[in-house]
């Protein structure tokens, strides 16, 4: 790819990069097993799933949810789907906690700005929209 990228496609870079710095730990690089997934969430998700990082049975509860093949492993794809439920989540939350004096289109915090976290499906990471954007680390990785 040439040129610097943008921070969506950062962004997407950024989480295909830390589902494989998980995935690659045990068996199938390519997929998370039940231990990968309950530490990408315990380390990767504190603010977005509080109560369930702690819960091994709502982990697996979640997991369960998002794997459609039913075996065992989360591909990228069926992670997708959390990504995708915790971006939609985030989104309500930073609508509904939107300060309502402001004219036009705006956005409060996320559940990532200290609120409680949601739970099981909803949730998600978040920033604040007021005119700073946040970074995150080029890290790749090699199949």
């Amino acid at each position: 790819m040439t040129g610097k990228l943008s921070q969506l496609e950062s962004s997407i870079e950024t989480i295909i990069n830390i589902f494989h710095q998980y995935s690659i730990r045990l068996q199938d690089r390519d997929a998370l097993n039940k231990k990968e997934f309950k530490q990408l969430v315990t380390k990767e998700l504190p603010n977005f799933l509080k109560n369930e990082k702690k819960d091994d049975k709502a982990i697996n509860d979640i997991m369960e949810d998002l794997d459609t093949d039913v075996d065992g492993q989360l591909d990228f794809q069926e992670f997708s789907v959390l990504v995708g439920k915790l971006t939609e989540a985030s989104h309500e939350e930073m609508h509904r906690t939107a300060d309502p004096g402001v004219v036009g289109h705006s956005h409060g915090p996320g559940f990532g700005k200290g609120c409680s976290g949601p739970s099981s499906s909803k949730g998600d990471q978040s920033h604040d929209h007021g005119g700073h954007g946040h970074s995150h680390g080029n890290h790749g990785h090699s199949h």
